[in-house]
């Protein structure tokens, strides 16, 4: 008999056809990261609870995330995700798009997620869009619109 204890990592959802690897199509630039949580834990494949994530180097700073594409790209699902289980805290999240190389931002999502480690502690945001030529994809997060706390997301996925 074969056997294994199946964590919350192990049991995220199948792959989804029309994932793009933003890894290999983009440039990704930030404002901040901490070392032991850097960028590339955003793109890395591990989502759910309890994955890696990225984090913020700096306490109480609004941080960006500008993803360059390396030709324009169709993007017709963004999913992200973000979990806060240490303080009680609201975060926000506004993402925004350009499709000519930057010049230019229209803002496709603004959202707050209220985190308590004794109530709500992750947050999984599945949004549709219809952006045809999209250039770079923006992600502005405010930590702390109330309580204290660090920029951090644990996952971004991005479908055509």
């Amino acid at each position: 008999m074969r056997k294994r204890l199946m964590s919350e990592r192990s049991s995220r959802p199948p792959e989804r056809p029309g994932e793009i690897d933003i890894a290999s199509r983009a440039t990704v630039a930030y404002s901040s990261e901490d070392p032991a949580h850097p960028v590339e834990h955003l793109i890395d494949g591990h989502y759910g609870r309890g994955s890696t994530h990225w984090a913020s180097a700096r306490t109480n700073a609004t941080e960006r995330i500008v993803l360059e594409f390396d030709r324009p790209q169709q993007i017709s699902c963004l999913v992200y995700e973000v979990e806060e289980c240490r303080q009680e805290r609201t975060q926000e999240v506004r993402v925004e798009v350009s499709s000519d190389h930057g010049r230019t931002y229209r803002q496709v999502l603004v959202q707050e997620y209220t985190f308590s480690p004794q109530g709500a502690i992750f947050q999984h945001e599945e949004l549709r869009l219809e952006l045809p030529a999209i250039t770079h994809l923006s992600l502005t997060i405010v930590p702390n619109k109330s309580g204290s706390g660090i920029a951090s997301l644990t996952a971004l996925r991005l479908f055509a």
